[in-house]
């Protein structure tokens, strides 16, 4: 029972620091930076790890059970889809705040005088009556208000987070836990930690996100939109890793599960 418990306490602990990871983080960071709401804020960080949960619930136990082994090709891919997802959610999120921007407006009004005819230009900031949104904005501020859009998008970037660390998370276990059904139940309780780290996690970045908007609403619209740009940077220096450094076009590709 000891033995048991032990491995539940570490399990919890280590699944609340794997949420903390920074790729992790960045990629939430993307999602709940024009989260205000504190409960929603949560329940993207509750998808997130349900997703992450899942995949390395699923993957784990196969490599538990059937000893499965991953390629190397195989597993330097799963990592650079993290990559490409952080590229995909940084310049998601940049467009956003992008058409979100208010342009200036040119007006120019005629007069004639003694049959002469000139006109006067001047510009001021666009409002709502000059706000003409295309049909691609509606629909994304209309999908981002459906309960179904916000969370399948946490849920699907946590089951690219999890396919990518799987593989280490499993090889750990199996180096500590030499019992199959304790292993299993070791992931189990990882998910439930990751879960909460990350719930945590959210709503601390929402919270943060909502003191600097309501007070400095321009720097929080750039800060909203650098941890985009962060996102960006940090998926193409993780893809150059992979692609590159590692090799996974490469002859002979070197990966080590982490």
């Amino acid at each position: 029972m000891i033995g048991l418990l032990t491995i539940v306490a570490i399990g919890f602990f280590l699944g609340m620091r794997h949420a903390t990871d920074p790729d992790h983080v960045i990629a939430v960071t993307t999602i709940v930076s024009r989260q205000r709401n504190t409960r929603r804020a949560a329940l993207i960080g509750a998808f997130w790890g349900l997703g992450h949960t899942v995949t390395i619930f699923a993957v784990g136990s196969a490599i538990i059970l059937f000893n499965l082994v991953i390629p190397v090709r195989v597993g330097l891919a799963m990592e650079l889809s993290v990559g490409v997802m952080l590229i995909l959610l940084g310049a998601w999120n940049l467009v956003s705040f992008a058409r979100a921007i208010p342009l200036p407006v040119v007006h120019s009004h005629s007069h004639s005088h003694g049959g002469l005819v000139h006109s006067h230009p001047h510009v001021h900031a666009a409002d709502a009556a000059h706000d003409h949104p295309n049909r691609l904005s509606r629909l994304d501020r209309f999908m981002g208000r459906t309960p179904a859009y916000q969370a399948l998008r946490p849920l699907l970037v946590g089951i690219v987070h999890g396919l990518a660390g799987s593989a280490a998370v499993a090889l750990l276990i199996l180096a500590s836990i030499r019992t199959p059904s304790w292993a299993i139940a070791y992931l189990l309780v990882f998910g439930i930690g990751t879960i909460a780290g990350m719930m945590l996690i959210t709503m601390s970045i929402a919270s943060a996100f909502r003191f600097v908007g309501d007070r400095f609403q321009t720097f929080g619209r750039r800060l909203a939109m650098v941890s985009g740009l962060v996102s960006v940077v940090f998926g193409f220096v993780l893809a150059y890793q992979i692609c590159v450094v590692q090799g996974l076009f490469g002859s002979s590709p070197q990966w080590t599960p982490h």
